[in-house]
Protein backbone atom coordinates (compact mmCIF):
# COMPACT_ATOMS: atom_id res chain seq x y z
CA UNK A 1 0.00 0.00 0.00
CA UNK A 2 1.23 3.12 -1.16
CA UNK A 3 2.15 5.85 1.60
CA UNK A 4 0.02 9.27 1.33
CA UNK A 5 1.58 12.88 2.57
CA UNK A 6 0.00 12.64 6.21
CA UNK A 7 1.57 9.54 6.78
CA UNK A 8 5.04 11.04 5.98
CA UNK A 9 3.94 14.10 8.49
CA UNK A 10 3.60 11.34 10.99
CA UNK A 11 7.01 10.01 10.68
CA UNK A 12 8.54 13.20 10.80
CA UNK A 13 7.21 13.63 14.05
CA UNK A 14 7.95 10.44 15.22
CA UNK A 15 11.26 10.88 14.46
CA UNK A 16 11.41 14.02 16.46
CA UNK A 17 9.79 12.44 19.49
CA UNK A 18 11.43 10.65 22.65
CA UNK A 19 11.00 7.08 20.92
CA UNK A 20 12.67 9.10 17.62
CA UNK A 21 16.03 9.31 16.80
CA UNK A 22 18.86 11.29 18.49
CA UNK A 23 20.08 13.20 15.92
CA UNK A 24 16.74 14.21 14.22
CA UNK A 25 16.09 15.66 17.71
CA UNK A 26 18.91 17.60 18.04
CA UNK A 27 17.80 19.64 15.06
CA UNK A 28 16.95 23.43 14.08
CA UNK A 29 16.08 25.43 11.86
CA UNK A 30 19.46 27.17 11.55
CA UNK A 31 21.23 23.31 11.55
CA UNK A 32 19.06 22.12 8.48
CA UNK A 33 20.25 25.30 6.28
CA UNK A 34 23.04 22.87 5.13
CA UNK A 35 21.10 19.96 4.15
CA UNK A 36 17.73 21.96 2.08
CA UNK A 37 21.17 23.54 -0.16
CA UNK A 38 22.60 19.94 -0.28
CA UNK A 39 19.31 18.54 -1.06
CA UNK A 40 18.19 20.94 -3.68
CA UNK A 41 21.59 20.40 -5.23
CA UNK A 42 21.15 17.07 -5.62
CA UNK A 43 17.43 17.42 -7.13
CA UNK A 44 19.56 19.58 -9.84
CA UNK A 45 21.85 16.76 -10.67
CA UNK A 46 19.69 14.15 -10.68
CA UNK A 47 17.31 16.04 -13.19
CA UNK A 48 20.50 16.34 -15.24
CA UNK A 49 21.11 12.60 -15.19
CA UNK A 50 17.87 11.99 -16.20
CA UNK A 51 17.49 8.91 -14.11
CA UNK A 52 13.51 8.50 -13.40
CA UNK A 53 14.48 7.05 -10.05
CA UNK A 54 17.26 9.06 -8.88
CA UNK A 55 14.90 11.78 -9.55
CA UNK A 56 11.89 10.36 -7.60
CA UNK A 57 14.64 9.61 -4.53
CA UNK A 58 15.90 13.41 -4.38
CA UNK A 59 12.98 15.15 -4.99
CA UNK A 60 12.38 13.09 -1.95
CA UNK A 61 14.72 13.91 0.07
CA UNK A 62 14.08 17.81 -0.60
CA UNK A 63 10.59 17.41 0.47
CA UNK A 64 11.75 15.43 3.95
CA UNK A 65 13.52 18.55 4.37
CA UNK A 66 10.55 21.01 4.03
CA UNK A 67 8.47 18.40 6.42
CA UNK A 68 11.30 18.15 9.12
CA UNK A 69 11.88 21.96 9.24
CA UNK A 70 7.99 22.73 9.19
CA UNK A 71 7.88 20.11 11.91
CA UNK A 72 10.85 21.87 14.02
CA UNK A 73 8.48 24.65 13.78
CA UNK A 74 5.57 23.50 15.04
CA UNK A 75 7.06 21.74 17.87
CA UNK A 76 8.23 25.47 19.01
CA UNK A 77 4.77 27.33 18.00
CA UNK A 78 5.63 28.91 15.11
CA UNK A 79 3.60 27.46 12.14
CA UNK A 80 3.02 24.30 10.70
CA UNK A 81 3.05 22.33 7.50
CA UNK A 82 -0.37 22.76 6.63
CA UNK A 83 0.02 26.80 6.96
CA UNK A 84 3.07 26.09 4.28
CA UNK A 85 0.57 24.30 2.03
CA UNK A 86 -2.11 27.19 2.68
CA UNK A 87 0.09 29.95 2.28
CA UNK A 88 1.65 28.33 -1.13
CA UNK A 89 -1.56 27.93 -2.17
CA UNK A 90 -2.89 31.24 -2.00
CA UNK A 91 -0.15 32.55 -3.47
CA UNK A 92 -0.60 30.38 -6.58
CA UNK A 93 -3.58 31.19 -7.24
CA UNK A 94 -2.97 34.42 -6.26
CA UNK A 95 -0.09 35.19 -9.08
CA UNK A 96 -1.69 33.46 -11.49
CA UNK A 97 -4.55 36.02 -12.44
CA UNK A 98 -4.29 34.91 -15.95
CA UNK A 99 -5.49 31.21 -14.75
CA UNK A 100 -7.60 32.17 -12.59
CA UNK A 101 -8.52 35.81 -12.51
CA UNK A 102 -9.87 37.94 -15.80
CA UNK A 103 -6.37 38.27 -16.71
CA UNK A 104 -4.82 36.94 -20.30
CA UNK A 105 -1.67 35.30 -21.22
CA UNK A 106 -1.15 34.28 -24.88
CA UNK A 107 2.50 32.68 -23.94
CA UNK A 108 4.58 31.94 -21.60
CA UNK A 109 6.66 35.35 -21.66
CA UNK A 110 3.26 37.31 -20.80
CA UNK A 111 2.35 34.41 -18.41
CA UNK A 112 6.61 35.51 -16.32
CA UNK A 113 5.24 39.05 -16.69
CA UNK A 114 2.33 38.56 -15.13
CA UNK A 115 4.08 36.47 -12.25
CA UNK A 116 6.25 39.38 -11.63
CA UNK A 117 4.12 42.02 -11.95
CA UNK A 118 1.93 40.34 -9.25
CA UNK A 119 4.85 39.73 -7.15
CA UNK A 120 5.82 43.32 -7.33
CA UNK A 121 2.83 44.33 -5.90
CA UNK A 122 3.64 42.13 -2.46
CA UNK A 123 6.59 42.89 -2.34
CA UNK A 124 8.59 46.28 -1.39
CA UNK A 125 9.33 48.19 -4.00
CA UNK A 126 12.45 49.71 -2.46
CA UNK A 127 15.72 47.64 -2.69
CA UNK A 128 14.20 45.09 -4.25
CA UNK A 129 17.56 43.34 -5.44
CA UNK A 130 18.08 42.51 -1.55
CA UNK A 131 15.28 40.12 -1.82
CA UNK A 132 17.38 37.88 -3.75
CA UNK A 133 19.10 35.46 -1.21
CA UNK A 134 23.07 36.62 -0.85
CA UNK A 135 23.56 32.38 -0.39
CA UNK A 136 23.09 31.30 -3.65
CA UNK A 137 25.78 30.54 -5.83
CA UNK A 138 27.40 33.80 -7.15
CA UNK A 139 26.83 32.81 -11.19
CA UNK A 140 23.10 32.11 -10.45
CA UNK A 141 23.06 35.63 -8.44
CA UNK A 142 24.42 37.63 -10.64
CA UNK A 143 21.83 36.41 -13.28
CA UNK A 144 18.53 36.54 -10.95
CA UNK A 145 19.96 40.09 -10.27
CA UNK A 146 20.29 40.82 -13.91
CA UNK A 147 16.64 39.74 -14.33
CA UNK A 148 15.41 41.22 -11.99
CA UNK A 149 16.78 44.81 -12.65
CA UNK A 150 15.78 44.28 -16.36
CA UNK A 151 11.78 44.01 -14.90
CA UNK A 152 11.93 47.98 -14.98
CA UNK A 153 13.68 48.52 -17.73
CA UNK A 154 17.48 49.04 -16.65
CA UNK A 155 18.88 46.38 -19.17
CA UNK A 156 20.79 46.63 -22.48
CA UNK A 157 18.62 46.74 -25.52
CA UNK A 158 20.73 43.47 -27.05
CA UNK A 159 23.52 41.46 -26.72
CA UNK A 160 26.02 43.28 -28.74
CA UNK A 161 25.63 46.40 -26.15
CA UNK A 162 26.63 43.70 -23.66
CA UNK A 163 29.59 42.27 -25.33
CA UNK A 164 30.98 45.79 -26.01
CA UNK A 165 30.73 46.29 -21.81
CA UNK A 166 32.58 42.94 -21.25
CA UNK A 167 35.23 44.17 -23.45
CA UNK A 168 35.53 47.50 -21.58
CA UNK A 169 35.76 45.71 -18.82
CA UNK A 170 38.46 43.34 -19.64
CA UNK A 171 39.99 45.78 -20.76
CA UNK A 172 39.81 47.79 -16.87
CA UNK A 173 40.67 44.35 -15.57
CA UNK A 174 44.09 44.68 -18.25
CA UNK A 175 45.16 48.08 -16.89
CA UNK A 176 44.76 47.20 -13.46
CA UNK A 177 47.16 43.72 -14.12
CA UNK A 178 49.68 46.06 -15.18
CA UNK A 179 49.35 48.51 -12.21
CA UNK A 180 49.48 45.30 -10.13
CA UNK A 181 46.34 47.03 -8.46
CA UNK A 182 45.58 43.66 -6.20
CA UNK A 183 42.34 45.91 -4.97
CA UNK A 184 41.52 46.93 -8.54
CA UNK A 185 42.20 43.62 -9.86
CA UNK A 186 39.45 42.38 -7.68
CA UNK A 187 37.11 44.74 -8.30
CA UNK A 188 37.34 44.45 -12.43
CA UNK A 189 37.60 40.71 -12.71
CA UNK A 190 34.62 40.96 -10.70
CA UNK A 191 32.58 43.46 -12.87
CA UNK A 192 33.93 41.17 -16.18
CA UNK A 193 32.59 37.93 -14.27
CA UNK A 194 28.85 40.14 -14.03
CA UNK A 195 29.06 41.36 -17.17
CA UNK A 196 29.96 37.50 -18.91
CA UNK A 197 26.65 36.53 -16.59
CA UNK A 198 24.40 39.44 -18.38
CA UNK A 199 25.90 38.25 -21.43
CA UNK A 200 24.91 34.47 -21.28
CA UNK A 201 21.30 36.37 -19.64
CA UNK A 202 20.83 38.25 -23.46
CA UNK A 203 21.85 34.86 -25.34
CA UNK A 204 19.21 32.86 -23.26
CA UNK A 205 22.23 30.89 -21.78
CA UNK A 206 21.86 29.47 -18.11
CA UNK A 207 25.39 31.07 -16.76
CA UNK A 208 25.16 28.48 -13.40
CA UNK A 209 24.82 25.59 -15.52
CA UNK A 210 26.76 26.47 -18.17
CA UNK A 211 29.98 27.25 -16.29
CA UNK A 212 29.13 23.62 -14.68
CA UNK A 213 28.58 22.48 -18.51
CA UNK A 214 32.26 23.83 -18.87
CA UNK A 215 34.15 22.85 -15.86
CA UNK A 216 32.35 19.00 -16.54
CA UNK A 217 34.10 19.18 -19.79
CA UNK A 218 37.24 19.97 -19.20
CA UNK A 219 37.33 17.24 -16.21
CA UNK A 220 36.05 15.02 -18.68
CA UNK A 221 39.40 15.87 -20.84
CA UNK A 222 42.12 16.42 -17.98
CA UNK A 223 41.22 12.51 -17.03
CA UNK A 224 41.54 11.29 -20.60
CA UNK A 225 44.59 13.65 -20.28
CA UNK A 226 45.77 11.19 -17.17
CA UNK A 227 44.66 7.81 -19.11
CA UNK A 228 46.71 9.21 -22.25
CA UNK A 229 50.15 9.83 -20.06
CA UNK A 230 49.87 6.40 -18.06
CA UNK A 231 49.14 4.18 -21.26
CA UNK A 232 52.35 5.68 -22.05
CA UNK A 233 54.11 5.08 -18.91
CA UNK A 234 54.56 8.82 -17.70
CA UNK A 235 52.93 10.37 -14.83
CA UNK A 236 51.69 14.43 -15.34
CA UNK A 237 53.43 15.70 -12.23
CA UNK A 238 56.80 14.56 -14.27
CA UNK A 239 56.01 16.51 -17.10
CA UNK A 240 56.42 19.91 -18.78
CA UNK A 241 54.04 22.54 -19.32
CA UNK A 242 54.49 21.66 -22.93
CA UNK A 243 54.40 18.40 -22.84
CA UNK A 244 51.12 18.58 -21.10
CA UNK A 245 49.60 20.90 -24.04
CA UNK A 246 50.57 18.74 -26.47
CA UNK A 247 48.59 15.68 -24.75
CA UNK A 248 45.57 18.40 -24.20
CA UNK A 249 45.76 19.11 -27.80
CA UNK A 250 45.77 15.50 -29.09
CA UNK A 251 43.19 14.58 -26.38
CA UNK A 252 41.05 17.65 -28.13
CA UNK A 253 42.02 16.58 -31.76
CA UNK A 254 40.39 13.07 -30.56
CA UNK A 255 37.47 14.97 -30.03
CA UNK A 256 36.79 16.20 -32.97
Amino acid sequence: MKKTFQDLVELSKYLRSPKGCPWDREQTLESLRPYIIEEAYEVVQAIESGERDEIIEELGDLLYEILFASQIADESGEFDIEEVIDKLHIKLVRRHPHVFGDEKAANAEEAVKTWHRQKLKEKSRKRRLLHIPRTMPSLLRAQRVGEKAAQVGFDWSNASEVLSKVKEELSELEEEIKSRNTVGMEKEWGDLVFSLVNLGRHLKLDSEGTAHKAIDGFIERFGKIEDLAESRGKELADMNIEELDKLWDEVKNQEV
